[in-house]
């Protein structure tokens, strides 16, 4: 499969392209400086330098794969507006019709929703998250929103808190819902969450939770 990873320079992003490549798939790398993305080399590794949230410079990344991958998170802290998801989830809508390319997974957020939350974590764990992270989890929903009304086969993962820690493939997801009582996950384990729900056709038009 030809996979196209936008924020390849991330936490999440590295991952998926490194799980990616050694899953035996070819991967275009979107980044924004090819130097500090600290992706390495690979004959299956295209490393380009685009702005993943305008769908002209995008769009020669996303011509010819068979999938995308937005790995995008807002950048800098938490006090501001941020419309990185948002705009990065139009500009890969747009040049993936253009380019017809149908299959993408989003990377979005556990505080989106409390479906499936227990009742500590829906009543006094959320409101002091959503309180402390209403900016990026306003920008995960309206992102989600645009993936719904897309056209497009999209599946969007919910992880809750990011840890650092090698992949492990022991996790939970559940569909339409938050993991009962996961609070924690690795962004390793989410890279292969990706990577699974990528190639499930059952996920296709979903939204899945992903945790410990």
């Amino acid at each position: 499969m030809r996979i196209t990873v936008l924020g390849a320079g991330g936490g999440i992003g590295r991952e998926v392209v490194a799980q990616a490549l050694a899953g035996g798939h070819r991967v275009t790398a979107v980044v924004r400086d090819r130097a500090r993305a600290g992706l390495g080399g690979h004959d299956r590794l295209d490393a380009v330098t685009a702005d993943a949230l305008d769908p002209a410079s995008l769009l020669p990344a996303v011509k010819g794969a068979d999938a995308v991958v937005s790995a995008l998170g807002g950048r800098g802290g938490l006090s501001e507006p941020t419309t990185v998801c948002e705009r990065g989830a139009l500009a890969a809508v747009e040049a993936m019709h253009t380019a017809e390319v149908r299959r993408i997974v989003a990377i979005s957020a556990a505080t989106v929703t409390d479906e499936g939350d227990g009742p500590f974590t829906r009543l006094a764990v959320k409101p002091l998250l959503r309180r402390m992270l209403r900016h990026p989890r306003a920008d995960s929903i309206r992102m989600e929103e645009v993936l719904a009304g897309s056209g497009l086969d999209w599946t969007v993962l919910r992880p809750p808190r990011l840890l650092d820690r090698p992949r492990t493939g022991r996790y939970r997801m559940r569909e339409g819902a938050n993991v009962r009582g996961g609070l924690q996950i690795g962004r390793a384990d989410v890279a292969d969450a990706v990577l699974r729900v990528l190639a499930d056709p059952a996920r296709i038009r979903t939204a899945v939770g992903v945790a410990y």
